[in-house]
């Protein structure tokens, strides 16, 4: 008995120990300083996080002036995550997706209008039935500017709302591209259930409030 209250004891206080690690860890990245991500070929990138990878990717490729949107994860700390590992909560990172844009047709502060348009923003740790911080809403910035233009967002929305945003505010720091079968997993899979029942609802959704953002052939 004695070695066993000893084994649990051990098992506790590792663990204890491996979740402050974690908890010292994810504290670095919020704290860290921005990456700005240079225009390539006139096209900017920006990134966001909002549930589901694949109701993101295609919200924003929905979007003029978007070239496109690519599935990954973002905002943990650790490298090289997969999908597996990050379903598990102890990487840090979320469900986000990088948007490659053209800054000339479509701003950043647009983007951001997307971001809280196309969501539920007062749901923590998820968007509709996708619950976990791996679905959590992060918004990244890579630059004061940006910085300022989303604490002003949120500002402004929860004063319309009455209540707080969820969605945190990170530093951009490094965006992990998924697995190839993630990308443009809604228009390539249009048959699956969850595509049918979250994803093409939430896109469609998106495009009856905002159609004068949409693409030619998107309504």
């Amino acid at each position: 008995m004695k070695n066993y209250i000893l084994a649990l004891f051990t098992i506790i206080m590792v663990s204890c120990k491996q979740n402050a690690q974690v908890s010292k860890d994810q504290q670095a990245v919020i704290n860290a300083e921005p990456i700005s991500v240079p225009i390539e070929k006139g096209n900017a990138k920006a990134y966001f996080a909002s549930g589901c990878f694949w109701c993101v990717e295609a919200i924003y490729e929905s979007v003029k002036g978007v070239k496109e949107a690519i599935s990954g994860y973002a905002g943990g700390h650790t490298k090289n995550p997969t999908y597996e590992e990050s379903n598990t909560g102890r990487t840090g990172h979320a469900e986000a997706v990088e948007v490659i844009y053209n800054p000339e047709v479509v701003s950043f502060s647009t983007l951001v209008d997307v971001y809280f348009g196309s969501q539920d923003p007062t749901q923590r740790n998820g968007q509709g039935p996708d619950i976990g911080s791996q679905y959590r809403s992060i918004i990244f910035y890579q630059n004061d500017e940006q910085k300022k233009i989303i604490q002003e967002k949120i500002k402004e929305l929860e004063e319309k709302i009455g209540t707080q945003v969820a969605a945190e505010v990170y530093p951009f720091q490094k965006f992990w591209k998924a697995e190839n079968y993630h990308q443009n997993y809604e228009k390539l899979h249009p048959e699956n259930p969850y595509i049918q029942n979250v994803s093409i609802p939430r896109l469609n959704r998106f495009k009856k409030r905002f159609p004068q953002l949409l693409k030619n052939g998107t309504h």
